[in-house]
This record gives C-alpha cells, structure tokens and sequence, in this order.
C-alpha cells in the first residue's frame, strides 16, 4: 500500500492548486494525487476559449509533476474508508492518507448515449476529438444555450463550421442573462453565421453510419457530422456519499472546507461552502473557485487554516463580446443594467431586497474587485444608487 501525508482524489485545477497550497507550507510531505484523466492537472477554461483561436497546446499544463508529487493518472477511486483513511482505485490499488481532499468535480449530464460523434464537452480528450471532428467535417449541432453551449456554438464558427445551436429557453445564457439580453444574443449569434433556433427541446439523439440525427420535442428532424452537447454537470459526491458524508447538491464543507469526516476536505465543483457575502451556501463550478478554493484546502491541510471566504467570479468570451461575473446572476432578481452602450457594454447589477446580490461586468474589465465590495455592502441600493457606480 501506498501512504501519503496529503492524498488528493481528482488530476484538476482544484488538485494542482491543493499541491501548491500545501508546498507553500509544507515543501517535504508526501503527496499524491490520483486522476480519472490521463493526462497531468491542465487548465481547462481555454479548451473552450483560447485554443480555437490559434492558443497554444502547451500553454495549458500546469506543471504539477515538478511539486515533489506521485501522479497515478488514468485510475478511478472507487472506495474511501475514513476510518482506516484508506482509498482504493478500480484496479485494486489501495493508498493510506494523513490528509485527503475530495477534488472529484462533476461528470457532465448525459442523457443520450456518448459516441463517437456525440460529444459532451469537458475535457483535453473531448477538446482533442472535437478539434479533429471540425478539420474533418463542417456540420454541427450544439445543444444548450449556457455556458459551455455558447462558448463551443462560438468556437465551432469561429474555425469555419456551420453550427446548429439548440435550446429550450427563450435566449442565449436565459438562465444567468437577464431576458432582453438574453434574447438580444440570439440575434448576435446569428449575424455570426450560427443557426440559433430558440425554445428548441431535443427528444432524442441517435448516431447513425455517416451522421448524427436529432429529433426535438416540436417533431423536427436535424442532421449533422457531429453533436456537442453542453447541459451542466452532476457534482462527482459517490465517495463521499458511500463515506457517509454530508451532502447537499455536492459535499458540505466548513469555513475551512472540512468534511464531517476526520482529516477529509473537499473542494472545486464537488464543495459546498457558505458564501458570508451572500448568506448562503454555494457550489461554484467556474476556474476562480477551483484555483482559489484549491490553495485554502492545501493550507488547510498542511496546518494553516485560514476561513474560505473568497467570492469566486467567472468569465467567458462570445465572439467579440465578453463579460465577468461576480455573485449571484439569477434573472429572476431585480435588475438594473447600466448601458454605457445597451448589450455591448456596461454594467447589469442583480438586486433582491436593496441589497446587490450579483454583477454581470459586459465587457467591462477591471471591476471584480470593486464588484465583490458592492455585494459584500449591506445596502440598501437602487437604480439611482448604482448609476455609474462600476464605470464601463
């Protein structure tokens, strides 16, 4: 058996960041780290972003392996046994810990089966595949009009192919943009050259010899060389669930991402922590909270715990358009957006009870800052009160 002070279940940001938490404390523990992937820890946002246009592969490892740790890549955990603090691996492989974080992340969702020509986008192999696809073939159906939907349908037309894009709600990032917004992209996305067919349901998805055929809710048929399909994802919780752990749409954590189990910690899109800012308790699936939360769990466990009350923010690029984000977007709150030119740039403040409870910065840089210092105020604010309070 394998023993580790730090043991670290999950090869991503999370785990790469754990590791350089723990160096910055601890330069001689042991660590390992055990990964699904095949590959060493990389940074993920740019295999939706960067890479398409004309990023360089190698830019993306994160150089894991020169920290002092074992890789044991391509290996899926499938038991963890807190009292022993033993884990054991599909292939037999059993590993002790002093310490272990839960850096498991999220499976997407999949509804219909993955194929060939059926991708559900999350990792450097999907990129890979994808990437090869579109230098093959011209024809491709995205489903999801969210984040990873939006960035693909971008990405694919962006190297020349002809993008069907496919979701149920009535605009583009409907469930994080406010509507008019939302709706004002779709008609962006067209001038692209992308075919966005709003309020679209698909029934099914079935792989054929030559092709991919979809079947929506309304009773169209669509073909197409290949299918992207960017729905979410489902939180990676069976170990901590067969371990007994709390759980609550992910694992519970403290202020210093302790599991209820002893010397266990969890962190990055599988974590659930209280947001002090907010009130509530958050699970973020976005690059700031992986990296961030990352670091605070591998001080955590080399001794020095310090409470985790970073506002994660997030970003992303639609063409020529692009944002970041702080907070809570739900578009159901009250909104006031704040154009210095409507849809293309500006603020758009989301509020419940006078109080801010998230910002979308539309081509807006440099204010995530002062974002996370409006959210953090008790208020209470209004239209008036907001005007130009994060200059465009």
């Amino acid at each position: 058996m394998s023993r580790y002070d730090y043991l670290i279940i999950g090869g991503g940001m999370t785990g790469d960041a754990a590791v350089r938490g723990i160096r910055e404390i601890d330069s001689k523990g042991s660590i390992g780290v055990i990964s699904v992937e095949t590959q060493p820890p990389y940074d993920r946002p740019p295999l939706s972003k960067g890479l398409w246009k004309d990023g360089k592969e190698e830019s993306i490892w994160r150089g894991t392996d020169a920290l002092g740790v074992d890789l044991h890549l391509g290996r899926r955990v499938v038991a963890l046994d807190t009292r022993q603090r033993t884990v054991t691996d599909s292939g037999g492989q059993a590993y002790g810990y002093g310490k272990l974080l839960l850096a498991t992340g999220g499976a997407p969702r999949s509804p219909w089966p993955e194929g060939d020509r059926v991708i559900y986008f999350r990792t450097y192999d999907d990129y890979r595949h994808l990437r090869e696809l579109a230098r093959q073939h011209e024809r491709f159906i995205v489903i999801g009009g969210g984040f990873i939907g939006s960035e693909i349908a971008a990405a694919l037309t962006l190297v020349g192919c002809k993008v069907v894009m496919l979701f149920p709600e009535e605009g583009v990032g409907a469930r994080t943009f406010p509507a008019d917004l939302a709706r004002f992209l779709v008609g962006y996305y067209r001038e692209k050259g992308v075919d966005v067919r709003p309020g679209e349901a698909v029934s099914s998805v079935k792989s054929e010899d030559r092709d991919v055929l979809i079947r929506t809710q309304r009773g169209d048929e669509l073909r197409a060389d290949a299918v992207v399909a960017g729905l979410g994802i489902i939180p990676r919780v069976e170990l901590a669930e067969a371990a007994g752990l709390e759980l609550q749409d992910g694992v519970v954590v403290d202020q210093f991402l302790r599991t209820r189990a002893p010397e266990v910690y969890a962190a990055g899109d599988v974590a659930r922590f209280h947001s002090p800012q907010l009130g509530k308790r958050l699970r973020v699936e976005h690059e700031d909270g992986a990296n961030t939360m990352g670091v605070y769990a591998g001080r955590a466990m080399a001794g020095r715990a310090e409470p985790y009350e970073h506002l994660p923010f997030f970003y992303s690029d639609l063409f020529e358009l692009g944002y970041e984000a702080v907070g809570d977007l739900d578009p159901n709150l009250d909104i006031f957006a704040d154009w210095k030119e409507p849809y293309r740039e500006g603020v758009v403040y989301y509020l419940q009870n006078g109080r801010v409870r998230g910002t979308l910065l539309w081509n807006t840089w440099g204010q995530v800052k002062a974002a996370r210092a409006l959210i953090a105020e008790p208020g209470p604010h209004d239209a008036k009160s907001l005007k130009a309070r994060l200059p465009a």
